[in-house]
C-alpha cells in the first residue's frame, strides 16, 4: 500500500470514529434542550424545527457528521481494494452521507426535500452495508463481512418492526436503532482501517536488524 493511501486510510478511519460521536452528542444535546420530545410520539427530525439552540444543534450535527462520513467513505474505497462490488457499496454509502447532510440543510418545515433526504438515508445505508458485507467476505475478510451483514439486518429490522408491530406512532426509535447500527459499523470498520494502515506501514518499513 502506498504511503499516501496509508495516511488517508488513517485519516478517514479517525473521521469514521468521530462521526457518530458528533452526531449523537448533538442529538442528545438537542433532546435535552427540548423536554417535550417523546421517543414514541416524535421523529428525530422534529428537533430540527424547534427553537434555538435545539434546531441548530440537531441540524448542524447532521451536516458535520455527513461531511465526516464522506471522508470515511473515501478511506473505505481504499480499504475495499477498488473491487467492482465494493465500489457499488461505497457509492451507495456516499449517497447516504450526502442524504444525511441534506437532512440537516432541509429541515421538516422546508417541504418535501426533507422527506426525500430522510428516506434516502435510511434506505441507502442498509443496502450499502449488505453490498459491502458481500464485498468484504469475497475479499477474505469474513468476520468483518458477517459483522457488516449483522449491522445491516439490525437497521432493516428496526423498520420492519415499526411497520408491523410499531414502537410507537412516530419513528424516533427505529431511526435511533438504525443510526446506532450504522455507527457501530463505522467505528468497527474505522478501527480495522487504521490498524491495516499501521500494519501495512510496518511491513513496508521493517525495523533495522541489529
Amino acid at each position: 500500500m502506498r504511503h499516501e493511501d496509508r495516511t488517508w486510510l488513517t485519516i478517514s478511519g479517525i473521521c469514521g470514529i468521530i462521526t457518530p460521536i458528533v452526531a449523537f452528542t448533538c442529538i442528545i444535546l438537542a433532546v435535552s434542550y427540548y423536554p417535550p420530545f417523546s421517543w414514541t410520539d416524535n421523529a428525530l427530525s422534529d428537533l430540527g424545527i424547534k427553537d434555538w439552540p435545539t434546531a441548530t444543534l440537531f441540524n448542524a450535527g447532521l451536516i458535520i457528521s455527513g461531511i465526516l462520513a464522506l471522508v470515511f467513505v473515501s478511506g473505505l474505497h481504499i480499504f475495499l481494494k477498488e473491487k467492482a462490488l465494493g465500489k457499488s457499496g461505497v457509492f451507495l454509502f456516499l449517497l447516504a452521507a450526502l442524504a444525511l447532510i441534506a437532512i440537516g440543510f432541509f429541515p421538516e418545515d422546508l417541504g418535501p426535500m426533507h422527506f426525500y433526504a430522510s428516506v434516502a438515508f435510511f434506505l441507502l445505508f442498509p443496502i450499502s452495508m449488505l453490498i459491502n458485507a458481500t464485498a468484504l467476505s469475497l475479499s477474505g475478510k469474513t468476520k468483518t463481512g458477517l459483522f457488516t451483514l449483522l449491522a445491516a439486518l439490525v437497521a432493516a429490522s428496526a423498520w420492519i418492526i415499526q411497520w408491523t408491530v410499531e414502537f410507537g406512532p412516530n419513528v424516533a426509535i427505529p431511526e435511533t436503532i438504525s443510526a446506532i447500527s450504522a455507527s457501530a459499523w463505522m467505528v468497527a470498520l474505522s478501527c480495522i482501517m487504521i490498524r491495516e494502515a499501521s500494519h501495512s506501514s510496518k511491513r513496508q518499513n521493517p525495523p533495522d536488524s541489529l
